[in-house]
């Protein structure tokens, strides 16, 4: 059976769509415009909160970017996005995959709110500004962990943790967060956007082209 991904352009749902075509797995792509619970009323007959992620697998449905990394890089067994339990590398990588969301994304939110989703008249400089900070402080916590693992987060190679990271440094650079990357983290994420799956994840949300795995 195919999965279905609900998607919006470069919205959290950014990591379920590249973990699915660094897998290779078949999956329909729906994308909704952002706010998909405003722009998308008939949305909510199928996520009743109006959010993205929503990953359909069979009677499988699930709405947190992190979590459907980790159940992508598992669902079918060992994968080259997963760590397993046994090696060394698995409380990391389990680490990163919620370092990336509750960490890295959250503060970034704040930031996203009151700088462009609230009407003019409530938006909020302060609010943005204190939380880009915490982003910022928050961040120095990936450097140490590419320092030690041969430039990725963990286990020495790309896993869904850097997916997990990697969504977080997009998000940053679209809110002009980036310019307070350190050289190391800049140089992480220049690899990152280098990556064939991530490559074509920017293609697939770009078009109603078919995914590259129909190619």
């Amino acid at each position: 059976m195919r999965l279905t991904l609900y998607h919006c352009a470069d919205a959290r749902s950014f990591r379920a769509l590249w973990a699915l075509e660094e897998l290779g797995v078949p999956y329909e792509l729906k994308l909704l415009p952002f706010p998909p619970r405003v722009l998308a009323p008939d949305y909510l007959a199928e996520n009743p909160l109006g959010t993205i992620p929503l990953l359909v697998d069979g009677a499988t449905r699930m709405t947190e970017s992190a979590a459907i990394v980790q159940y992508l890089a598992t669902r079918d067994g060992p994968s080259t996005l997963s760590v397993e339990p046994g090696d060394p590398a698995y409380g990391d990588w389990l680490n990163g995959l919620h370092f990336g969301e509750a960490t890295l994304t959250f503060p970034q939110t704040l930031v996203l709110r009151y700088t462009r989703l609230e009407p003019q008249d409530r938006r909020n400089p302060q609010v943005a500004d204190d939380y880009g900070r915490w982003f910022t402080a928050r961040l120095k916590g990936l450097e140490p962990r590419l320092a030690a693992n041969g430039g990725w987060y963990c286990a020495g190679r790309f896993t869904g943790a850097d997916i997990s990271v990697g969504y977080a440094l997009l998000l940053a650079e679209t809110l002009g967060l980036d310019a307070r990357f350190s050289p190391a983290v800049a140089d992480y994420w220049a690899r990152l956007q280098t990556r064939d799956g991530f490559v074509r994840t920017k293609a697939a949300q770009a078009s109603d082209a078919m995914p590259s795995w129909q190619a």
